[in-house]
């Protein structure tokens, strides 16, 4: 199976992301700080829960580059405040992704609800969207909020320079 191995690098007002792939050149980027963890690894624990292969990470995987994905997503329909449409098929998951990842970034600010809540926003902000709610089960809830909880507290410890190496698709996903 075809996979792209990851690092994260944490930074002071940035994160540095280095992504490997079988065949091609690495490619790096860096992405401002905006939680507690950073963004991209939420989406990683996202989108293997989920089984979104389509999303953002499954997209630099097919071979896009990251800084190319959000120019892709606005000529797709991305579905924003000013430029709201149905979307192209092909951003339907990246779309999911991106909603699932909001959600779950607002509980590492403000504490975690109860499965009920948060399936209701993320479905509010899947309609937004104009995609479909992905089977957002307890389960996954769970999963998901280990899988980031364990990462926060391996982060939050870590010192500036630290880095964290993963796979994608992961070998659990």
């Amino acid at each position: 199976m075809t996979h792209i191995d990851l690092c994260i690098t944490k930074g002071a007002k940035a994160d540095d992301i280095e992504i490997r792939r079988a065949k091609g050149p690495a490619s790096r980027f860096s992405f401002p700080k905006k939680g507690p963890i950073p963004h991209d690894a939420v989406h990683l624990f996202v989108e293997t829960t989920m089984g979104l292969t389509r999303g953002f990470w499954g997209l630099v995987l097919e071979g896009q580059q990251p800084e190319a994905i959000q120019e892709l997503a606005k000529a797709a329909g991305h579905a924003s405040a000013s430029r709201a449409r149905v979307p192209d098929n092909s951003i339907v998951e990246l779309l999911q992704a991106e909603r699932l990842v909001e959600c779950f970034e607002a509980e590492l600010w403000g504490g975690a609800s109860d499965g009920d809540t948060l399936r209701g926003v993320a479905q509010a902000a899947c309609e937004a969207s104009f995609v479909p709610m992905p089977d957002l089960n307890d389960e996954r809830i769970g999963t998901i909020r280990s899988r980031m909880s364990d990462f926060a507290a391996r982060w939050m410890a870590a010192p500036q320079g630290a880095r964290f190496e993963f796979r994608y698709p992961s070998e659990n996903s």
